[in-house]
């Protein structure tokens, strides 16, 4: 992966923590800035961690599909990764989940393409295995996210997640 690749997953992942963070900050505006910032952090590098999982996770459930060679893995490059930063750019409350959903079904049809040529599996196959790995590392950091919201909502009375 490209150091150009990776400045543009922890920049879409830090975009999209922030869209996260935001409202939580709304809520809670007695929160100290130390404690948001280490929200934010923490929250920017785990989502820029899944960003990056997706490709290899749909490659990996491709290949349990159909095996190919085991020198060929599916990557971010900057053209397929670019949508990505816009979408995360887009993930705040006011603009919309559904407009958020509809980015990054977006991008993941981005993927399809280069995942049914690296692995010679048909177009709808293909978009089954990039549907599939983005569905189940969102449902794992939507599961996080919500275990750290519990956490935070033990420490500041009154909040009810």
């Amino acid at each position: 992966m490209s150091p150009a690749v990776v400045v543009l997953l922890v920049l879409a992942g830090m975009s999209e923590a922030l869209g996260r963070v935001l409202p939580f900050l709304a809520r809670n505006p007695g929160r100290s800035w130390r404690a948001v910032a280490g929200l934010l952090v923490a929250g920017g590098l785990l989502e820029a961690v899944v960003f990056a999982l997706w490709p290899l996770t749909a490659w990996t459930l491709a290949d349990l599909v159909l095996p190919t060679s085991p020198g060929a893995v599916l990557v971010w490059t900057p053209e397929l990764v670019a949508p990505l930063v816009l979408s995360a750019v887009l993930a705040f409350p006011l603009l919309g989940p559904l407009f958020h959903l509809l980015l990054l079904v977006g991008v993941g049809a981005g993927l399809v393409g280069p995942l049914a040529t690296l692995t010679g599996l048909g177009w709808w196959e293909s978009a089954g295995c990039v549907t599939v790995a983005g569905v189940g590392l969102g449902l794992a950091v939507e599961g996080a996210r919500r275990l750290v919201g519990r956490w935070n909502a033990a420490e500041v009375p009154g909040v009810v997640w």
